[in-house]
């Protein structure tokens, strides 16, 4: 099979552009080597899945027993994402479109094998996608492969309920799944590598975050390296120097490697960095000219809007006149959603005092700002609102808001940098009322020099 356009893998980038370049006219093949995968990684096992089962942990009551309404949650969580892999595989099941399930294998740089259930299908395209997007990392430890031992995939059907959960890695993925669980009704402890708590986060933040997890009953210990995994007959227990840490079971959260393993990059003389994820220019192109790479396997920020924007890129350099870069991006914002979520975007304080620049800072906690009755209606006044901006430009340098509805205002935070407007466009703009948003009107009117 010869098609204008070869895409491995269905993830956000791949699938759009497959779609954009099919109703252009050209042919285009797509594969996938996993049918519970259509759609890609976001909606079948990563974004959607998880905040899904968030939002349903959030609503468990006291008296819902925890085993079974994290069974039904899950069959929720189950039939959302079935109808979303379905809807995924329609969008595509269209003229030009070859839908193929198989495992793909480069043999040349423009040529793949195809490991197919009724046999071997040979493609070959001009321009090719690599997809394959990135996979939890495993701990080489002893006992690491135990029956026990979940990652960020399985642990969402984690059977039976663990009472006690220990979660391996302090980052935002681990936090995540500790303050769901914890509100499942798990007692959770989160073993973290490193000696300094959410060491990216500031400071006054990161110990706000650690009180709201706290009070949650989740219990942090950092600086504990695991070196082994031991099971029981009804437990399993993590050992470090720290101690030994005995649970129901233990998810490892501790990052993601690239998913390239089967694709034979070498025969393609394909080049990967040195963890394994596949080299891009500023336009994504690989080492080979008219094969790129989008999404999680290319090394960069792994979040599915960042494969979006990677879906903008290759579409400019193949078919636009291929001006647009990766390095165009500013302001690209970010949420992790514990409870209340914590969103940030630009600067920290650190990198700010780095700058060189004469710098206001504006940090209120939540409970504190009069102007914004939303969370005390809706019950939750934890967090704080913490935004720095150029004293002599009135730009907005970053901002981290750790609060309810975090994850839509850092957009708004985000959308205004990139726009250029000034800190007095969005402390005085006119916001509805009673909304998180209108907190902004309160926080910015108390800038003051950062010392």
């Amino acid at each position: 099979m010869d098609v204008d356009l070869l895409v491995i893998g269905w993830g956000k980038a791949g699938k759009t552009l497959a779609g954009r370049y099919a109703a252009a006219g050209h042919s285009v093949a797509l594969v996938e080597r996993s049918p519970k995968m259509y759609g890609g990684t976001c909606i079948n096992i990563a974004c959607v899945p998880t905040k899904d089962l968030v939002v349903s942990a959030e609503q468990r009551r006291e008296s819902d027993d925890p085993a079974e309404y994290f069974a039904q949650s899950v069959a929720g969580r189950d039939a959302l994402i079935s109808k979303l892999n379905a809807a995924n595989h329609k969008m595509l099941e269209k003229p030009n479109v070859t839908l193929i399930d198989g495992t793909a294998r480069f043999v040349r740089p423009h040529e793949v094998s195809i490991d197919t259930a009724d046999g071997e299908v040979n493609v070959t395209a001009s321009k090719i996608i690599v997809g394959t997007g990135a996979t939890p990392a495993r701990l080489p430890i002893p006992g690491a492969d135990g029956d026990r031992i979940y990652d960020s995939t399985t642990v969402q059907h984690v059977e039976p309920f663990p009472k006690r959960l220990v979660v391996i890695g302090g980052g935002f993925v681990g936090l995540e799944f500790a303050n769901m669980f914890a509100h499942f009704g798990s007692e959770v402890t989160v073993l973290d590598g490193g000696d300094t708590f959410l060491p990216a986060v500031d400071r006054d933040v990161a110990e706000a975050v650690l009180d709201a997890l706290k009070a949650e009953g989740i219990r942090v210990e950092s600086g504990v390296k695991v070196e082994e995994f031991s099971e029981t007959a009804d437990a399993v227990v993590a050992r470090s120097s720290a101690g030994e840490f005995e649970a129901d079971a233990v998810l490892v959260a501790a990052g993601r490697a690239p998913a390239t393993k089967e694709l034979g990059l070498d025969a393609a003389s394909i080049n990967t960095n040195e963890r394994g994820f596949i080299e891009v220019d500023d336009q994504l192109q690989t080492s080979v000219e008219g094969v790129y790479a989008v999404g999680d396997v290319n090394g960069g920020p792994q979040f599915t809007y960042i494969s979006l924007d990677d879906n903008r890129i290759v579409w400019d350099a193949i078919v636009g006149d291929g001006t647009r870069r990766r390095s165009d991006r500013v302001a690209v914002p970010n949420s992790t959603f514990i409870t209340p979520p914590l969103s940030m975007v630009g600067m920290n304080e650190k990198q700010v005092r780095e700058s060189g620049r004469k710098v206001l800072v504006a940090s209120k906690p939540v409970e504190k700002i009069a102007a914004m009755p939303r969370p005390k209606i809706v019950g939750d006044t934890r967090g704080l609102f913490k935004i720095f901006v150029d004293d002599d430009t009135e730009e907005i340098l970053g901002a981290t808001v750790f609060s309810i509805d975090s994850q839509e205002l850092i957009n708004f935070v985000s959308l205004a940098m990139r726009l250029g407007a000034k800190v007095s466009d969005l402390r005085d703009g006119i916001w509805t009322h009673p909304s998180s948003t209108e907190g902004f009107n309160e926080v910015l009117g108390e800038l003051e020099p950062l010392t």
